[in-house]
């Protein structure tokens, strides 16, 4: 039961003169206070029409409406406040969200569609570092979203295993590397060798053009540069596979840049015979003077491709291999422009689904106030922040409830869920000062805290030893009425988070689920023995649903015991 359309339609048998039911319901607020009504419609917009003040209008309409759902309907100067009946009303809700368990917030509006997204993008060779988890993170949970929403996902990991940075990775294990230390400890000691280079760089420029060179003798398919390439890879995906397997992330495809190389020429080639394709100080570009963009830049001068040139290859290849109805890229903000220009060329090429193309930025995590860098060394590791949750959670347990069952377990999903949390539940345009205390805080508005409250809904379930049940007939105090009404707006939730592509308004959601069921849980003897212990426990099996399902869309277990 929506109620925001419950009471427009009530509104429209009155106001059918003056406003459509969908101009009616657009206007429906929640009002601040429990005790102002559960919504609110102002006036305003009927006063020129009508040729009343509000206040007329509002208090001719709130004596005019009646339903067996509301207990009255009121005018507070120029809007029409509405009071359920929570009983009858919250009776009616609760039947329609278990009649849909488990499946209640599943949406349809995806189906038949297939969804590419292109997220996380670790560079091989390089610790995966905090930089990484926004977009590994947010892009599973849009995923998970979208596959409610009915689409067909296809998570795309397009690693960054080309271009000059490995030219200059290869020049330094050249002139500095120890096979024998990188076999022993392949990331850290690669990434020092990167370190090293770019620090010798400052004083020796030449080492730049040596670097170049280097990558181009890769292009070129040289053996020796190629075979330490590939292992310099090989040693990076296994790394990256522990973390993700951590995070409880999988991808549909691992193809990175490299994939590309042979494609890039028939790329080219089409924006040649589109005409496009223009010479600039010896590079080959295409000019996006008339989008009020800075020109794309396809080949360098000395023959080498860029990243414009690799995600035009892989957009006509996508296309070609899923037939997507979106291309999802999840990709730092900082690229803003870089997509702009690519989607500009693929509408140049006349490709009528460059439209389907969409960026989707997000902020920094920035330490100390500054952008983390693996070049200038300042970067916190991913792996120790969630092994480190992992053990604080153990801790906490281990002190807590040294006899929990599974205890291993519920501290790695208390661990990373707390870390995953912490990123989805900000804006995710906003920046994060990284912070390992508020990260792993198990109290207030954190991942912990969620998981507690689906555990302690549990808890009561199985004490209740709950027996299959008739429908919920309903309940009179104020705390189940508001969570009620909280559960209600779970399938409109999905759709927003799904189509803002903002992971955040789910989490701030389920927040707000755990505290109006904590307020509730405080307020009432749930066990107790007497006519509505049915349906409180249905009430109870409902938040555990929901809570249990929100969290699997963020990608976050939810134990039952904590």
């Amino acid at each position: 039961m929506n109620l925001y359309d419950f009471y427009a339609e009530l509104l429209e048998e009155h106001l059918s003169e003056d406003m459509s039911k969908e101009e009616i319901k657009s206007v429906i607020e929640t009002p601040k206070f429990s005790h102002q009504g559960d919504l609110s419609f102002p006036c305003f917009q009927l006063a020129k029409k009508k040729r009343q003040s509000p206040a007329a209008i509002a208090a001719e309409l709130a004596g005019s409406l009646s339903s067996s759902f509301l207990v009255k309907a009121e005018a507070a100067g120029p809007y029409v406040n509405i009071f359920f009946n929570g009983k009858t009303t919250g009776a009616e809700i609760m039947d329609g969200i278990l009649s849909q368990e488990p499946q209640f917030g599943t949406l349809s509006f995806g189906k038949g569609k297939v969804i590419t997204i292109d997220m996380s993008s670790p560079n091989i060779a390089k610790p995966f570092s905090m930089g990484h988890l926004r977009s590994t993170v947010i892009g599973n949970s849009i995923a998970l979203l979208a596959e409610k929403c009915g689409f067909e996902t296809i998570k795309i990991n397009y690693i960054g295993d080309w271009g000059t940075q490995f030219g200059k990775l290869i020049t330094a294990y050249k002139k500095w590397g120890d096979e024998e230390k990188v076999k022993a400890n392949p990331i850290p000691e690669l990434f020092s060798l990167y370190k090293k280079f770019h620090k010798e760089a400052e004083a020796d420029p030449s080492l730049n053009d040596e670097g170049r060179r280097a990558f181009k003798l890769l292009e070129d398919g040289d053996p020796e540069v190629t075979a330490l390439w590939n292992w310099f890879k090989s040693e990076s995906l296994s790394a990256f596979e522990e973390i993700y397997e951590l995070l409880g992330v999988s991808f549909d495809s691992y193809h990175g840049e490299s994939f590309y190389n042979d494609k890039m020429g028939a790329a080219v080639e089409l924006i040649k015979e589109k005409g496009l394709l223009e010479t600039s100080e010896g590079a080959e570009v295409v000019w996006l003077d008339d989008k009020g963009l800075p020109p794309s830049l396809i080949k360098k001068s000395d023959g080498a491709t860029l990243y414009a040139t690799r995600d035009i290859a892989a957009a006509l290849y996508r296309k070609k291999t899923y037939g997507f109805s979106q291309a999802l890229y999840v990709v730092g903000q900082e690229q803003t422009i870089h997509f702009r220009q690519v989607f500009a060329v693929l509408e140049k090429l006349g490709m009528p689904w460059a439209d389907q193309m969409v960026h989707i930025p997000f902020g920094l995590i920035l330490q100390e106030g500054k952008k983390m860098s693996t070049r200038k060394g300042r970067v916190i590791l991913l792996e120790e922040v969630l092994k480190e949750a992992i053990d604080m959670a153990s801790s906490n347990i281990k002190e807590k409830n040294p006899d929990l069952e599974n205890a291993e377990e519920t501290a790695r999903w208390v661990g990373t869920g707390a870390v995953i949390f912490h990123d989805l539940k900000n804006d995710r345009m906003n920046d994060i000062e990284f912070s390992l205390e508020d990260m792993l805080t198990f109290e207030g508005e954190t991942g912990p805290y969620v998981q507690y409250t689906h555990a302690r809904a549990q808890s009561i379930l199985r004490k209740a030893d709950m027996q299959e049940a008739d429908h919920f007939t309903g309940l009179e105090d104020q705390e189940s009425w508001e969570l009620i009404k909280i559960l209600n707006k779970y399938p409109e939730v999905i759709q927003d988070a799904y189509t803002n592509y903002s992971p955040s308004i789910l989490a701030k959601y389920i927040l707000a689920v755990s505290k109006a069921f904590n307020k509730y849980y405080g307020k009432t003897r749930i066990l107790e023995e007497n006519e509505d212990l049915h349906s409180r426990l249905l009430l109870v099996k409902s938040v555990t649903d929901i809570l249990s399902d929100g969290l699997s869309l963020l990608g976050i277990k939810a134990p039952s015991q904590m």
